[in-house]
């Protein structure tokens, strides 16, 4: 009976090995020359799924193949970074068939990258590369486990004298602190800038802006103690582990901070409000409440002497966009130097990719 046994089971191993290797190997997304893509999914139990992509936003019904794979082919995708997500029996779901994913706190997209001809800015180009590292420490502001990215230019490692700008870069509330790299390509951006001499090379920190984890809009107490508990974290932890390891000017005019959604609005608090450490402020669809930078508000003639650049930028169809007119207007009033960009879009990374590759330039001139 034993020996009977393990007939069977080598038999039965023997039989799905050689199913496995027939079976067609399923690839999604699969790009073709003319930028048609074409998505699939294997899951034969479902009763509907549907792919929405961020090119066009729309829902589009998946169909169910004779392998019992659900397809769709789109044609003519544009290039650039896009987010996709499936849809099975009412599921927002990730491509599991795709490693590139974007990095969310609760993750249910995944990224179509289709580069332009000629490259666009957040391609990957034949130019010198910088280099992206990743630190785990131990807060002392928080007392637990943090995580931070840090972009050194082309050319760093070579170089044992030279001190560089910093930029600290934020991500938004559904992100993690990877996104700007992952999902941003913010690290062939800075190289692509500084390759064409549209840039100076600068280090750049990229911080978890989820001290406390992500808090929902409506419960603003707890926003605000999250806010603090990441200009405390910044202060604290995140410019000395950059001090300390990169060789970055401890000049404040050669520091900068910026950031999208969420991290426009940590920038704006935190760089309002620390002009003594940061000359150039950048808001990419962020906001602020007038209270949280009072204090620069109020003493108009010391700001402008201290501030650099305070560059703001929203879309058209941003939803932030009213709490950016009223942010602008209180700045004219008060006489406060800043530069205003509203541009066609809404709050997406598509726009925001752009506003990184118009702000970036202008920093540390």
């Amino acid at each position: 009976m034993k020996h009977f046994t393990t007939l069977a089971l080598v038999w039965a191993f023997s039989t799905l090995s050689a199913a496995a290797q027939t079976a067609p190997s399923l690839i999604s997304p699969e790009i073709r020359e003319d930028h048609s893509v074409t998505f699939r999914l294997r899951a034969p139990q479902s009763q509907n799924v549907a792919l929405r992509g961020q090119w066009d936003k729309a829902q589009v019904t998946m169909t169910l193949d004779a392998d019992k794979v659900w397809t769709l082919t789109v044609p003519k995708i544009p290039p650039g970074v896009w987010e996709y997500s499936f849809i099975v029996d009412g599921l927002t779901m990730i491509d599991p068939l795709n490693p590139a994913q974007k990095p969310q706190r609760k993750p249910t997209a995944s990224i179509l990258h289709i580069p332009g001809t000629p490259p666009n800015v957040w391609d990957f180009q034949n130019v010198p590369h910088g280099t992206v590292h990743q630190h785990d420490y131990l807060s002392k502001a928080l007392g637990t486990q943090r995580s931070a990215w840090v972009y050194t230019p082309p050319g760093y490692e070579a170089d044992s004298t030279t001190k560089y700008p910093l930029l600290v870069l934020q991500h938004g509330s559904g992100d993690r602190h990877e996104a700007w790299v992952v999902h941003g390509k913010a690290h062939w951006i800075f190289d692509n800038l500084t390759a064409a001499g549209k840039a100076k090379p600068m280090v750049v920190l990229m911080l978890d802006g989820h001290p406390m984890g992500q808090i929902p809009r409506e419960m603003a107490e707890k926003r605000a103690e999250s806010l603090q508990a990441f200009k405390n974290e910044l202060l604290q932890d995140g410019l000395p582990l950059v001090e300390s390891h990169y060789r970055v000017s401890a000049e404040r005019e050669q520091r900068a901070i910026a950031g999208l959604s969420m991290g426009g609005w940590q920038s704006l608090s935190t760089g309002m409000t620390n002009l003594d450490r940061f000359a150039w402020i950048g808001s990419f669809s962020g906001a602020v409440d007038e209270n949280e930078i009072k204090p620069a508000l109020d003493d108009t003639a010391g700001t402008n002497a201290k501030l650099k650049l305070l560059w703001i930028a929203c879309g058209e169809k941003d939803f932030l966009l009213e709490r950016n007119n009223l942010l602008i207007t209180t700045l004219k009033a008060r006489g406060v130097s800043h530069e205003w960009r509203l541009t066609p879009g809404d709050h997406s990374w598509p726009v925001w990719r752009d506003y990184l590759a118009e702000f970036v330039p202008k920093l540390f001139r």
